[in-house]
């Protein structure tokens, strides 16, 4: 199937998922000393800044970089909970409900709409 004939929703949310791995990799990685999360790295931002650019074609540029952005971070602030036994207080739940809540915003505003 042409990337043509994707919805750039599909898209954008396979450019979220290449992120969180390349950024769950970058973190695996110990400084780009381990071949396999490196490469993983290198693989992952190369494919979400190239389907990024495909979705930049239809949707607008503020819409897209905050729903990546906000649901990267959101995704990776839990994979950090439960991957890395990192902690993640009240501060940071709140701070991913207002992530959620501002993309929610910009979509039920019409920014999304293409």
């Amino acid at each position: 199937m042409p990337l043509a004939t994707v919805h750039p929703y599909v898209l954008l949310g396979v450019a979220i998922v290449a992120e969180v791995i390349a950024t769950s990799a970058l973190k695996a990685s110990h400084g780009m000393s381990k071949l396999v999360p490196s490469l993983l790295v290198i693989g992952g931002y190369a494919l979400a800044f190239w389907l990024l650019s495909i979705t930049l074609k239809t949707l607008p540029v503020g819409f897209v970089y905050a729903v990546w952005t906000g649901i990267g971070v959101a995704a990776i602030a839990v994979i950090g909970v439960f991957w890395f036994d990192e902690p993640l207080n009240w501060g940071g739940i709140a701070g991913i409900g207002l992530i959620i809540t501002g993309v929610s915003v910009l979509q039920l505003s019409g920014s999304g709409a293409h």
